[in-house]
Parts: structure tokens; sequence; C-alpha cells
């Protein structure tokens, strides 16, 4: 079955794009990198979003809903892309027809970079949706069947430059932390906009405390108030090692 983009939004479509980050679901790229795709923005960097299902089997709220409330996160984070396919919500797998299709959006808005979740994880619980893993292993995928010039996929060949995993299961130790200190209130707004998944009383969990919680883990680890934290699947490649301290 074809999967065709339920809604997109992309006033510069077929521009270069400094950074895309993939979900599975409607808020997942907020949870995972909004902080710094709200930093990006803030230093000048087009950025974009691409969800790969529309989050119809959430709890809380209607496809329709959630649509609405991703557009509203996008426009805080400053994202210039909102783009979103229609996978099947909790039936996400990784298969050529769907690693196509996001070769497809990534051959279209050529991002230097991706973000995308971890492609393995624990036993089942929250930190290992199958959906999450699904999307990872489908990006992951994906940035191959860009590159390759034989693949029957619309667009010329593309090679992503960087890609890099967020929702890092307990235990995996990120290659790097990127400090949102100064995004984190826009973040927490950003995450608000979620209403019917962080601000829903049928939910009595305090997601937005479990968040904080885990963005000042991260930031605790490399000595800032809140960070997030990424994971490379290769050997990064450095030319100048000094620049991995900074310039103070």
């Amino acid at each position: 079955m074809p999967v065709t983009p339920v809604h997109t939004e992309a006033p510069s479509a077929g521009a270069a794009y400094d950074c895309i980050s993939i979900g599975a679901h409607p808020d997942d790229v907020e949870v995972g990198t909004g902080g710094v795709l709200i930093k990006l923005a803030d230093l000048g960097y087009k950025t974009g979003i691409i969800y790969l299902t529309r989050g119809e089997m959430g709890t809380g709220g209607t496809p329709e809903v959630r649509a609405h409330e991703a557009r509203r996160a996008a426009e805080i984070m400053g994202a210039d892309l909102l783009d979103t396919l229609d996978m099947g919500d909790t039936r996400l797998v990784d298969t050529p027809e769907n690693r196509m299709a996001v070769a497809a959006l990534l051959r279209r808005y050529r991002p230097r970079l991706v973000f995308a979740p971890y492609w393995t994880g624990g036993h089942g619980k929250r930190a290992s949706h199958p959906d999450h893993l699904a999307a990872g292993m489908i990006t992951v995928n994906a940035c191959n069947y860009a590159a390759l010039r034989k693949m029957p996929i619309a667009g010329e060949p593309f090679v992503v430059r960087g890609l890099y995993h967020y929702f890092l299961p307990p235990g995996v130790i990120p290659t790097f932390v990127v400090d949102i200190t100064e995004q984190y209130d826009r973040w927490m707004e950003a995450l608000k906009a979620h209403q019917s998944q962080f601000q829903n009383p049928e939910k009595p969990r305090d997601y937005l405390w479990a968040l904080e919680t885990l963005a000042r883990s991260y930031g605790a680890q490399c000595g800032t108030k809140y960070g997030q934290g990424f994971v490379i699947g290769e050997p990064l490649v450095v030319d100048d090692p000094t620049l991995l301290v900074g310039k103070k």
C-alpha cells in the first residue's frame, strides 16, 4: 500500500534543510529533540519535522487534534517544515516501502543532519515503544536508500551527513549532549502545545516533570542545567579536536 503524506506544510519545500527530526508520532520530536530544534533555529539554521504516523492510537486526542497540536508546537520551535505520513500508529514496521517513502522525503528536503529515535531497546516498556524502534530503523535504512542511485525513488540521490539518535534506553551513554538551558522554557511551551498528551487529566502521570528530570540528568552529565542527549551509530570524524571543547 503506498504511503502518502496526510499534510505537508513546507513554505520552503525543495530548499536544502540543515536539520530534520523524524518521529513515529506527533510529539516524539518535541520530546526527544525539541530543545535542540529551538536552539538550531535560534542559530539561524533551517529545521524541519517529519512524523511517520498520525498518532491515532494515542490515549488522548484524535488525529485532527494531534495535527493541530503538532502545528502549534512546530511554530514554537521555529521549524520551517511539518510533514506527516500515515504508516499506521502501533503498526509501524521497517519495510522496503516505508524506507523508500522516507528516502523520497530525504531526497526532497536534503537535510545535512537527521535526528531519529534509537533503533533498539528493552522489553516493551515505553522507553522501547515498538513504533519508536521501527522509526529509528526505517530512518537508518532510508538514509541508505536515499543515497543509492538505482533505487526507484523520486529525486536525485542524496547523502545525509549526520544521523543522530534520541530516545536512548536506560544505560545507553550519549555520544554528546546539547545544552538547552536557554531554550528550556520554550521547549516546555512546545510540549504543552500537545495538550491532549501532556496536560490531559485522564493521564495521571506527570510527563512534563519526567521530561524535566531527564533533561536535568543529561545536563548534569556535562555541567549544564538542562540538556538533550544523542547517540551516533558510527565513529565521529573530527578534523580539529579543539572544536569539541569550544572556544572559551
